[in-house]
């Protein structure tokens, strides 16, 4: 009996695929969002890219803000491509024609149960490989943010709800809170 072969995408076939297909491309393997984001989804985004914004605005930062669908080929191999819903990418050598190659200082990823191994499994150990300084989780549903960031060369976890005034990390004097979302 002949072995099955597995296929192992690469990120031509990333940037082969039609536009109107959202996926990513993790160890080899497309993971496809089929579902567009939900309403609540989008607030999120919208209200986080907002508050990140206004503050590099207002500090005069080099720091940039992408919402997906943005492509960020997160390590040196071409088998992993993904669009974390935010991107903050503060070394702009690092931003290309298409999208980021290598890790952003920050990512912001909203969870929703179709995606919930993705990002509390699979995208946190890439991420953690990678060496992103902060990843954060927001899940709308149990209300709580949990937020993933290097100190030491170890990631250090807090959890928040959204209630809670949350710091973020690779800035001295940003705090997020989320209880502003209306």
């Amino acid at each position: 009996m002949e072995a099955l072969k597995q296929n192992v995408y690469t990120e031509k076939d990333y940037y082969a695929l039609p536009e109107d297909v959202r996926a990513e491309l993790i160890e080899g393997e497309f993971i496809y969002n089929l579902a567009a984001p939900s309403r609540i989804h989008q607030k999120f985004v919208r209200f986080l890219i907002h508050k990140i914004q206004t503050y590099i605005d207002y500090k005069g930062g080099s720091c940039e803000v992408y919402p997906a669908p943005f492509s960020v080929r997160i390590s040196n191999d071409d088998t992993t491509v993904v669009e974390p819903d935010i991107s903050v990418i503060c070394d702009p050598n690092k931003l290309t024609d298409a999208g980021c190659d290598g890790a952003p200082d920050w990512i912001i990823e909203i969870a929703s149960p179709s995606n919930f191994r993705n990002d509390y499994v699979r995208k946190l150990n890439l991420y953690k490989q990678a060496r992103v300084r902060e990843y954060w989780i927001v899940d709308p549903e149990e209300k709580n943010i949990i937020v993933y960031y290097l100190k030491n060369r170890e990631y250090i976890v807090e959890t928040y709800t959204f209630e809670d005034k949350i710091k973020v990390n690779i800035y001295d004097d940003l705090y997020i809170d989320i209880s502003e979302l209306k």
